[in-house]
């Protein structure tokens, strides 16, 4: 029996990177007393108004099938939201309705790049990047960052990667791992650069209502760089809600039908009652929203002083998202080494920095997702560990 090569591509790219978060949750399952802060599940309810219209969408009688693209007044609803947060119009041509973040970069990503092409990435970059860009057939290139300049990518180090195959930049702000926002002025200097190449700019945009302290900008609302930016997002993180796989990808009307083409070879139309919930998650203001964003401030600040003082571990104040990368180098243990040994001795379950690529080597990822108490307790864990093995190789 004989395969296509898809499968080949993806194999080792999944399952591996995720070991310590699957073996914390089934130690979990099994009554231990785990802490998890290995994954990026929102533990704040949703909306209230937003289940309420699923619901009464649902006994509506709106579960029959959906328009390839999207519901007209979803697809509304996305543009008005860019609009209003770009300050440049955006018609609803300009939008497709995705199953969440995820299909909405795999749809553009296959819409893009074929096998022969390479999409530049920077590193630390999310953990299904790799999968994502090998299904595709094109060759993922990690560009470094580093952890001194808070994990923010350069156009100079973006232009010295390109190579006549070169394709797209997958951009992720803010990002996950790191909690980088990129400036207005780094943007414009790396859509610049992707100008003078003739790159596509795909940006994941999942946290971009979850900044602290920092304005959030995206190369899509940059008027010189529209034609040329595909910007994907979901209601997954700001609204709490991954389960409804609810997202979209607005780009050049002239993208649209080619991305609407192979959405609809995947999924051909979603469930009709998640987008009226959509519409109403985006048309309307939620205080469970900004509760969300201000609770994960908060939580990242209480990390931030839980190691204050700390000879074995740097951490650095996120300036978005949901997650903390924690530098553990002084140890000698790469992440993935102090993960295993933090969730056999202290029972707390991180995700590896190297799971995000080699930039994140020598780090762990800590998910802002349970309370401060509980959050305080798993730092003091961690920091016992880091200073115990800071003692014995030292």
């Amino acid at each position: 029996m004989k395969f296509a090569p898809i499968s080949d591509r993806l194999s080792g790219l999944g399952a591996a990177k995720w070991a310590v978060h699957a073996e914390g949750l089934r130690r979990a399952s099994l009554g231990e007393p785990i802490i998890l802060l290995s994954i990026g599940e929102p533990d704040l309810p949703p909306p209230a108004s937003v289940l309420d219209a699923a619901a009464a969408s649902m006994r509506a009688g709106r579960t029959r099938y959906a328009h390839g693209q999207g519901e007209p007044d979803t697809l509304a609803a996305i543009a008005n939201h860019l609009t209003q947060r770009s300050g440049v119009p955006v018609s609803p041509e300009q939008v497709l309705f995705t199953a969440g973040t995820q299909n909405g970069l795999c749809t553009a990503l296959l819409t893009l790049v074929q096998t022969g092409d390479e999409v530049l990435v920077p590193d630390p970059y999310y953990a299904t990047y790799e999968g994502l860009v090998a299904a595709s057939g094109a060759t993922f290139v990690p560009v470094a960052t580093r952890p001194e300049d808070n994990f923010h990518i350069t156009a100079l180090a973006i232009e010295r990667a390109i190579t006549k195959r070169t394709r797209v930049l997958l951009l992720n702000t803010p990002s996950n791992p790191t909690g980088a926002v990129l400036t207005q002025k780094e943007i414009d200097e790396i859509g610049a650069v992707c100008e003078r190449h003739d790159l596509w700019i795909i940006c994941d945009e999942v946290y971009a209502d979850m900044t602290f302290d920092v304005p959030f900008c995206s190369p899509f609302d940059r008027p010189h760089l529209r034609h040329r930016t595909l910007a994907v997002s979901s209601i997954s993180k700001s609204h709490a809600l991954p389960g409804f796989r609810a997202g979209w990808v607005a780009s050049h009307p002239d993208i649209t039908p080619r991305l609407v083409l192979v959405a609809e070879a995947m999924l051909f139309g979603s469930q009709p009652f998640i987008e009226d919930a959509l519409a109403v998650a985006l048309n309307e203001k939620h205080p469970e929203v900004e509760r969300l964003r201000l609770a994960f401030r908060e939580r990242a600040e209480t990390l931030i002083k839980s190691f204050e003082g700390s000879q074995a571990i740097t951490a650095r104040m996120p300036e978005g998202g949901m997650f903390v990368m924690i530098d553990v180098r002084r140890t000698k243990l790469t992440g993935e080494e102090f993960a295993w040994q933090l969730l056999n001795e202290q029972n707390v379950s991180v995700m590896p920095g190297e799971s995000f690529g080699k930039g994140g080597a020598g780090h762990i990822r800590i998910a802002l997702t349970v309370d401060s108490e509980i959050l305080r307790d798993a730092c003091g864990r961690i920091r016992k560990l880091a200073e115990k093995l800071c003692a014995e190789n030292n």
